[in-house]
């Protein structure tokens, strides 16, 4: 591993259950790193595959996209520019649970192991970052970033939906969303 990335990991102030938040650090930027994640959610450091999900999950952690719509990995004195080709992370699989107050609640699994509730701090969207010219369900997360949802959890979602005044959508969080795309929006 490069001296660079052993850096990055060994600066991050986080626990496996919380977001560092990087939305409060502001660090000049370092430089360009030769990070690209790839559209089937996989990253690669100068061009090999990176294998330990560790080190995934904690990158993932510090990444956030700026006003620019580029994508930086951030930490409290650093900050590098890494390339993404479609949108950073997957939504592997899902849970629709019932909540005590009898609403029902979607939540989702991303690629790095963390559990998102679909709802206002966290909705759905459709988006064409793919460029495939389809559009592709993705879910808005913080800093900026959207998971792409998994070929697989897009049909198993697809066959969970209901029809609610004449359109296909989920219930989460008290909210109906539509699982066809009506406009494309920018992810």
């Amino acid at each position: 591993m490069s001296d660079t990335l052993e850096r990055l990991e060994a600066a991050v102030p986080t626990s496996a259950s919380e977001i560092p938040p990087v939305h409060l650090w502001q660090p000049a930027l370092s430089g360009d790193i030769d990070i690209e994640i790839r559209r089937d959610g996989s990253w690669y450091h100068e061009g090999a595959l990176i294998r330990r999900q560790a080190l995934v999950n904690l990158f993932a952690s510090i990444l956030r996209r700026e006003a620019d719509g580029d994508y930086y990995l951030v930490t409290p004195v650093e900050k590098w520019r890494i390339r993404v080709q479609a949108l950073p992370l997957l939504v592997v699989d899902f849970a629709i649970l019932q909540t005590e107050s009898s609403e029902q609640r979607l939540v989702t699994t991303t690629n790095t192991s963390r559990f998102i509730p679909v709802g206002a701090d966290y909705p759905l969207f459709f988006t064409d970052a793919l460029q495939s010219g389809e559009p592709a369900l993705a879910l808005a997360l913080e800093n900026g970033l959207a998971a792409q949802f998994s070929r697989a959890a897009w049909y198993r979602l697809v066959e969970s939906a209901e029809q609610r005044d004449g359109r296909h959508g989920v219930e989460s969080g008290g909210l109906f969303f539509p699982l066809e795309p009506s406009e494309i929006q920018e992810g």
